[in-house]
């Protein structure tokens, strides 16, 4: 089977199955919603069809988000955030028919896309016209995602449009898991922010760019790169240059960083002669350090990074020491985090 060819199955089964599984895991999710909850996300839809802002809850963090068809209400969202227009933007979609209209889909990302959808995995795939140059950053790729949180799946279904959403933050500061700082970042700028609790994930979607013959991945998240691997059954390979790499957001800038310094420490690596620092890690760290936050493992590290830098940020201290994790599992996305928050 090649990507040219007209394909027939998708891990063994038929495509139109598998996308009505996908549609049938959304619906779920949509149908779980109080009433309340229901009429909030429709007037979120309605600002959305009018080329407005609505910051709102993914299983991953919270987005910023725009009709993805609409340069102008695109533009708004780099505005808002002070975000470089050369970094693209993820498409959030809520059926696979959706994806249809805006990239060329190839067999093998529908095989993720009938596995992982929805969930914290988004793929690069060459784009259609439709999809306005702002809205990827100029490139001729851009990525999709079906998100596994129903506020946002129904305010894309409500909406009946893809809409574009990075994370609803200053570009640059630790991206938002609840709502309160979203509405502290962003909240007088926007019209809309939809509280749907702390998000699962806490790190932000994996990328994987499936535009070549190999998987590549662009940037670790929620979604582990074994478990890419085990449904390929093939390695997802590592990026060997800085032009694939710009295919994904947060990639090329300094990114998710407190306002005072963050080290990359082992628990024994502490200078003695550090003063009024913090530690954050699942390790007990050597020294005494004047604030601290352990956690019980890589997961609620991940889960917890971004609100313990904001909290670190605020307790007077003058540098926070985070230990480094292992590359496996979510561990690969936290230390991904932390590198660009340090500054690379």
């Amino acid at each position: 089977m090649t990507d040219g060819g007209e394909v027939k199955t998708v891990s063994g089964r038929g495509i139109e199955a598998a996308a009505s599984d996908v549609d049938a895991r959304v619906e779920n999710k949509i149908s779980a919603l109080a009433p309340e909850q229901l009429e909030i996300v429709r007037r979120g839809a309605e600002i959305i069809k009018s080329g407005g802002l609505v910051a709102f809850p993914t299983e991953t963090v919270y987005g910023l988000g725009a009709n993805a068809l609409d340069a102008e209400a695109v533009r708004r969202i780099y505005e808002t955030k002070g975000r470089p227009s050369d970094n693209p933007l993820i498409l959030h979609v809520s059926s696979i028919e959706m994806t249809e209209g805006l990239v060329e889909l190839n067999w093998r990302a529908r095989m993720l896309m009938e596995k992982f959808w929805p969930g914290p995995l988004s793929i690069v795939l060459p784009a259609k016209e439709v999809i306005p140059s702002r809205t990827r950053g100029g490139l001729p790729t851009a990525a999709v995602r079906m998100p596994d949180a129903a506020v946002a799946l129904a305010l894309i279904k409500f909406s009946n449009l893809p809409i574009a959403a990075p994370s609803a933050n200053i570009s640059g500061r630790p991206s938002p898991t609840d709502a309160e700082t979203v509405r502290r970042d962003v909240g007088d700028k926007i019209p809309l922010v939809i509280d749907g609790g702390e998000t699962r994930f806490g790190v932000e979607s994996t990328v994987i760019d499936m535009t070549g013959e190999h998987a590549v991945l662009l940037r670790p998240g929620g979604l582990a790169k074994e478990e890419i691997e085990a449904e390929l059954g093939e390695e997802v390979l590592l990026p060997q240059d800085q032009t694939i790499i710009k295919r994904s957001p947060g990639t090329r800038y300094r990114h998710y960083a407190p306002n005072v310094t963050l080290i990359l420490a082992a628990p024994d690596e502490i200078p003695a002669d550090a003063e009024n620092w913090a530690w954050m890690g699942i390790s007990e760290p050597a020294g005494n350090p004047a604030k601290k936050i352990k956690f019980r493992d890589d997961a609620e590290y991940a889960r917890e990074l971004f609100r313990a830098m904001r909290a670190l940020e605020k307790s007077g201290v003058s540098a926070i020491y985070a230990e480094i994790p292992e590359e496996r599992g979510i561990g690969r996305a936290l230390k991904d985090r932390l590198v660009r928050a340090a500054g690379g």
